[in-house]
């Protein structure tokens, strides 16, 4: 068949003729990436209904959260890594069934306990997933339809996290504050099985296991980068509504994990085996900078809806419906932008980033000056467009960066590089989370209980971190341009994806990728 060729092809793109049900199964891939996106917030709002329909105590609500996260992002690498070597269709599969019967187990939830239990197998479905849906965009896209098909991606990863607490508040005010938090993970069930209806008829076949795929999986590296995440990412999310009580000392154990991780690699690709960390990956053009800048602008971007939930609930005494409806604008702007950034990113290339991480700053500035101005019911409302427009910004960074980043990864890797990313972003989101936090709730003690004061603080870190993305962009763009002036043109050799030009998107679109 095209489709298994295609898979056990590793060169980024090829000539085949495109799998006509390419677009019909993106939609199942967007199916089932809704349910893992939702999740990320949908809890937000949910907080007072786990302690008035279930007892849950501080500690219970910090790991309902927080755990899902931490999950999500240990399971990623190894994810893509199977879905690599085991099949992106199985393993999607394999991951819609347990993220189902995690989210009933959600639902029925008779303990505190219980829903964490839950809770951190859903975050290890959803980590599971996420790599299959990267990886499958590689496999089924080229060229400039696969640029298109990452920003109709990056809309709905966007607009499903933004609209989460909207949903959330909505069925809550549905079900009862006793009783509507069950069908927040009741909800994920009809989706899920739609999408499981749907993937064995349309998704394309998994290649036949051979020899080196079962021996591709480098579970010793899985373990040790596991084990690395864990420990950097357990005191940083923990840390979201107690620092103090966050083990910090972890995160010195996942660093020293992490050094015995890249040793490790190294030994074993010495041996001949296939490291996580594969070369043909890290040397993809654009994939190391773009993983950093995609770091450095999730640090920031991510944390916007935690400060402005509890400004929005606690400050202006918004009902969780109402806080989830001033959130709007921003995944409004962002889906919209994200889509259409994925159709001109291969002409545009990356400067389009840049200038998205300018729009969003531009947002985050205008929406910093109102909450430091007036603090009352109507701030909601007079946050609305520079919220807009800050979501504007944020759909051109994310899937423009998505796009250049893994448009040249091999396809046979494209599920593992996408998880390295994916978690790279997901430890710079929580330690955002946690950073913007600490400045939160520490100005908001400093000012008695001045919640614009607060917001303004928090904001001001998420400005710092899309200004650090901003450079960090504008430096290689810079780099790239003065490169392609000192080199004199050689036929019609592009100059990488990194110049600004898209002409590496430009050459894949026409058949004939270069490196």
């Amino acid at each position: 068949m095209p489709a298994t060729d295609h898979e056990r092809d590793p060169r980024p793109d090829d000539e085949e003729t495109p799998d006509p049900r390419r677009w019909k199964a993106l939609a199942v891939c967007m199916l089932a990436g809704v349910m893992i996106f939702v999740d990320v917030s949908i809890v937000n709002v949910a907080l007072p209904s786990f302690t008035a329909g279930l007892g849950a105590s501080p500690t219970d609500l910090s790991w309902i959260v927080a755990g899902y996260t931490l999950t999500f992002g240990l399971a990623l690498v190894p994810g893509g890594r199977l879905g690599d070597g085991r099949g992106r269709k199985r393993m999607l599969v394999a991951g819609l069934v347990l993220f189902a019967l995690a989210s009933l187990a959600a639902g029925l939830a008779a303990t505190p306990l219980w829903l964490v239990v839950a809770r951190l197998v859903q975050g290890l479905a959803g980590g599971l997933v996420n790599p299959q849906l990267l990886g499958l965009i590689q496999q089924m896209f080229a060229g400039a339809e696969r640029g298109t098909a990452f920003g109709i991606f990056g809309a709905v990863n966007a607009s499903s996290t933004a609209v989460g607490p909207l949903l959330g508040g909505l069925l809550i005010e549905l079900g009862g504050p006793q009783e509507g938090w069950r069908w927040i993970f009741l909800v994920n069930l009809p989706l899920a099985l739609v999408a499981l209806v749907l993937a064995p008829r349309l998704l394309p076949a998994d290649p036949a296991r051979d020899e080196r795929a079962r021996t591709s999986l480098d579970p010793v590296g899985a373990v040790l980068l596991g084990l690395a995440v864990l420990g950097v990412l357990l005191p940083v999310v923990l840390a979201e509504r107690d620092p103090a009580a966050a083990p910090w000392w972890t995160a010195g154990v996942g660093l020293a994990v992490g050094v015995a991780f890249v040793a490790w690699e190294r030994r074993y690709a010495r041996r001949g085996g296939e490291p996580l960390l594969n070369e043909r990956v890290l040397r993809s053009p654009g994939y190391v900078l773009g993983t950093g800048l995609g770091t450095l602008y999730m640090a920031g971007s991510t944390a916007i809806f935690f400060v402005l939930t509890v400004y929005l609930q606690q400050g202006l005494g918004y009902s969780a419906l109402l806080a989830g409806l001033a959130t709007m604008p921003y995944a409004v702007g962002s889906a919209l932008a994200a889509a259409w950034g994925g159709r001109i990113v291969g002409r545009v290339g990356r400067p389009i980033v840049v200038a998205g991480t300018v729009v969003m700053a531009a947002g985050i500035t205008a929406t910093l000056l109102i909450v430091r101005a007036r603090t009352d019911p109507s701030t909601g409302l007079l946050t609305a467009l520079p919220l807009f427009v800050a979501g504007l910004g944020s759909g051109l960074v994310i899937t423009p960066n998505q796009a250049l980043t893994l448009q040249d990864v091999p396809v046979d890797q494209g599920g593992t590089a996408g998880g390295m990313q994916q978690t790279s972003q997901r430890i710079g989101s929580s330690i955002g989370i946690a950073l913007v936090a600490t400045v939160f709730f520490a100005a908001l003690a400093a000012s008695g209980q001045q919640y614009g004061t607060a917001l303004a603080a928090g904001l001001l870190v998420v400005l710092v971190c899309v200004l650090a993305a901003f450079a960090l962009g504008l430096a290689d763009v810079l780099r790239r341009r003065r490169g392609r002036a000192a080199t004199p043109p050689i036929g019609d050799v592009g100059t990488g994806v990194l110049s600004g030009t898209g002409t590496d998107v430009e050459a894949h679109a026409t058949g004939h990728p270069h490196h």
